[in-house]
């Protein structure tokens, strides 16, 4: 394509480190091409009310690919599939409003659409594109379990916060003979779990694709006091589950919300292992500080490798087709073919396998 390009860009979902260096990237590349490019507010929000779009320029860009977070805006429960709105009775009712989107879409005569976002995000892009918007997804998640790519950006900064938040609570459970239970966010995949429990010397970590066995994770603790290691550390993923139980969820959340809302098990974790062995144990939850500040180098390098392949694949005409790492280089992944292949820890792959190696236990 050679012709003088409008294109757009939004970021949804969870925020991640590294999506303004994704922002950046699009920008600075499509300026270089002489075309146009706006950014949508808050996921499809602009595109709804288009009051929420603003145009984007290298001024407006210069030196965020370093700065946490979105100037965008990002939402988990802007689904113009199944948007919550007040009905005349006062009531929430979830309506389909994908109709208004593509007509804004057409009248602002956009060429292109470039979603930055997860599984859910990158679902509703590639609704989107079925119903002819062109579209070029790229992948963010610190879960690190979109399908189709070696990596996400926001992965390594969040398994970096954890790793330094793990070192940090040696030192604290050592001074009291403690256990210290750190949960992490990774939804139904252990990826930050493993990588920051091995990371940070962790004596335990439980995650989603191994259901633990809590009196398993109790003789584990009870083996060390015998050797003299008296304070222990346990990694434990937000959506990891005992065997034959349910996760721990703070509830469904609002209308409209992608997925539900997880957390607590670290509490239970602790709980447990103060009623069965006596040890004094303390729960804490890392939340959204893994989401937080500034990108990792490796992040900012792979968002704004992400972004200017976007704007490339924009350029050949590549639609509904999603960024992604086959290390070392950038291809591009048909978006359904990526949103099929959720990934999730490989129990008998070498990082479970190393771990196991170090005399980590899985509870299993």
């Amino acid at each position: 394509m050679s012709k003088r390009m409008k294109i757009c860009i939004n970021t949804g979902g969870g925020d991640a480190p590294g999506l303004n260096a994704v922002i950046e990237a699009v920008t600075m590349a499509a300026h270089n091409r002489q075309w146009e490019v706006y950014g949508i507010k808050c996921g499809y929000a602009g595109l709804l009310n288009t009051d929420e779009i603003i145009n984007l320029t290298p001024e407006k860009v210069d030196g965020i690919a370093s700065i946490g977070g979105t100037i965008l805006g990002t939402t988990n429960k802007g689904n113009p599939f199944m948007m919550p709105v007040a009905n005349a009775a006062g009531e929430t009712e979830l309506r389909d409003l994908s109709d208004r989107v593509m007509e804004n879409f057409r009248r602002l005569r956009f060429d292109a659409l470039v979603a930055v976002g997860g599984d859910g995000s990158l679902e509703i892009a590639h609704r989107f594109a079925e119903k002819g918007m062109p579209v070029i997804g790229v992948p963010k998640t610190i879960d690190n379990d979109m399908g189709g790519t070696v990596i996400t950006f926001g992965f390594d900064t969040a398994v970096s916060v954890a790793t330094e938040a793990i070192d940090r609570l040696h030192s604290t459970a050592k001074s009291h003979d403690r256990v210290m239970v750190v949960e992490v966010m990774g939804r139904n995949a252990g990826f930050i779990a493993l990588n920051s429990g091995i990371s940070g010397n962790a004596d335990v970590i439980l995650i989603p694709e191994i259901p633990f066995d809590i009196d398993k994770v109790c003789d584990k603790l009870m083996e060390n006091e015998l050797h003299g290691h008296r304070y222990a550390i346990v990694v434990v993923a937000e959506g990891a589950l005992p065997r034959g139980g349910d996760v721990i969820a703070k509830g469904s959340g609002e209308a409209g919300r992608q997925h539900v809302v997880l957390g607590g098990i670290a509490e239970y974790v602790a709980r447990e292992i103060t009623q069965r062995t006596g040890k004094d144990s303390r729960s804490m939850v890392l939340g959204h500080l893994q989401r937080g500040g500034s990108p990792s180098p490796f992040d900012r390098l792979l968002s704004l490798r992400f972004g200017a392949a976007a704007v490339r694949a924009i350029e050949k005409g590549q639609f509904n087709h999603m960024v992604a790492l086959k290390s070392p280089d950038i291809a591009m992944v048909p978006l359904g073919e990526a949103l099929g292949m959720q990934k999730r820890v490989l129990i008998d792959g070498d990082t479970v396998l190393t771990a196991r190696d170090l005399g980590i236990c899985f509870g299993d």
